[in-house]
């Protein structure tokens, strides 16, 4: 469909015949391979996402981490790393892909350098010193945010190319939910074998082995997509180019409260690494608890994140915005009364809960701005933003903790989300009355 939405203070021109002719043809290619295109952007994630959630689950990389340092502030620092990495990657990578007719083949370049972080990350556990895999680590990580903050916006625009909005929230809701029972099971597998038993000598670092496996394998179903080139690309430019399009951009009606929204949403993600830390404290957490966290945190945001996506399409994406920042606000105070592994479970499957629906509707917001030629810098740009709150938010809240409590500092971000609900429910309230 051709975006008609227009700046403010502008007029509109109608397309030129030949303009939508050429639409025209690209949606039929489009929806011939549509059923094809679907399943394998659902393998990817099947797999992809699964090997993924070992490494960025709020449990086993963090757990690990304060294992090596004892230190909740350089488990922030590290945990950082992969934002800071992003941050300054997103914006090149939406240049990359801005002129090129066909994106897939730069999306299989990236995703398979962030497999190799994923290797490194493994590979620094079994053979290098405590203190040195922890540099190795934050190196990993600062290099696969870097590739992940390319691949990001890649994947964005490449969803925004060969599926239908309409269809948008059902598929990244299958891809969670698939995704989420295999790494259920395979997180369980991790805690409660490889970690709990030390398998190869190092049970974290054989766990993220096995995610640098699922995730290659994910990394094959790319190779399935059929793209269509799209009718008309921008010219190849510096990125200093494209940068000075972004404030003409970023005039969409609606795109800056989005980003606003979605930015502070991204600072109160800073907490959740800190969720297990906590429970540490409170209580003795073997690998097999670590491994029913983990699967509870997955298990129940596979069963509820396909519900988010459906939701999604039917309401709005700004309401599946609230909703699960909402479930996720309640968890964070749940565990602050926490006494056993039973509500601690509890806590993580509603932390899974709320973040599957904010991914959903994070995701699916971004791409209800702007023209198809503009989308690429937009998506950059507001993943460029999460990125640096993702990189700002460990650091802050580490501190934090050692300078006042885990309390006071999930109250903060129980008070920042509460401010990204009213910011993007904003949009929702301009829309009724523009609509009255």
């Amino acid at each position: 469909m051709l975006d008609t939405r227009l700046e403010e203070g502008t007029e509109a021109a109608p397309p030129a015949p030949e303009a939508l002719l050429a639409e025209q043809v690209f949606l039929q290619e489009v929806n011939t391979h549509l059923r094809r295109n679907y399943l394998a952007l659902l393998l990817h994630g099947v797999f992809g996402m699964t090997g993924f959630r070992l490494l960025q689950a709020p449990t086993f990389l963090p757990a690990y981490l304060y294992m090596l340092s004892g230190s909740p502030v350089v488990v922030g620092w590290v945990l950082a790393a992969q934002f800071v990495g992003s941050t300054f990657a997103s914006l090149p990578g939406g240049n990359l892909i801005s002129h090129r007719k066909k994106v897939v083949p730069v999306f299989m370049w990236v995703g398979g350098a962030m497999r190799v972080m994923v290797l490194g990350i493994s590979l620094s556990g079994f053979f290098l010193p405590e203190k040195t895999a922890l540099w190795s680590i934050a190196i990993c990580l600062l290099l696969f945010g870097a590739f992940n903050g390319m691949q990001a916006v890649a994947f964005q625009f490449t969803v925004s190319k060969l599926i239908p909005g309409a269809i948008r929230g059902r598929l990244m809701g299958l891809r969670n939910f698939f995704a989420g029972i295999v790494a259920a099971a395979v997180a369980y597998m991790g805690g409660g074998y490889f970690i709990e038993h030390h398998v190869m000598g190092n049970g974290y670092a054989a766990t993220f082995f096995l995610a640098f496996i699922l995730t290659t394998i994910g990394l094959l179903g790319l190779k399935q997509i059929r793209e269509p080139e799209p009718p008309n690309i921008r010219p190849p430019a510096p990125l200093l180019e494209r940068l000075k399009e972004l404030p003409r951009q970023s005039r969409t009606p609606g795109f800056r409260r989005f980003i606003a929204g979605n930015t502070l949403a991204s600072l109160a993600v800073a907490a959740v690494p800190f969720y297990v830390l906590y429970a540490k404290q409170q209580m003795t957490l073997t690998g097999f608890d670590l491994g029913v966290l983990t699967v509870s945190f997955m298990l129940i945001q596979t069963v509820v994140t396909p519900v988010w996506g459906i939701l999604g399409d039917r309401f709005g994406n700004s309401w599946t915005f609230a909703g699960s920042t909402a479930v996720w606000g309640v968890s964070l105070v749940l565990l602050l009364f926490a006494g056993n592994l039973f509500w601690l479970a509890v806590v993580f499957g509603g932390l899974g809960v709320g973040i599957g629906g904010l991914q959903i509707a994070g995701q699916n917001l971004m791409l209800e701005y702007g023209s198809r030629d503009d989308q690429p810098m937009m998506i950059a740009l507001a993943s460029m933003t999460s990125s640096a709150m993702f990189a700002i938010g460990p650091i802050l809240a580490g501190m934090m903790v050692e300078a006042t409590s885990y309390t006071a500092m999930f109250l903060i971000a129980i008070a920042v989300k509460a401010a990204a609900v009213w910011v993007i429910m904003g949009n929702v309230r301009r829309r009724k009355a523009s609509a009255g």
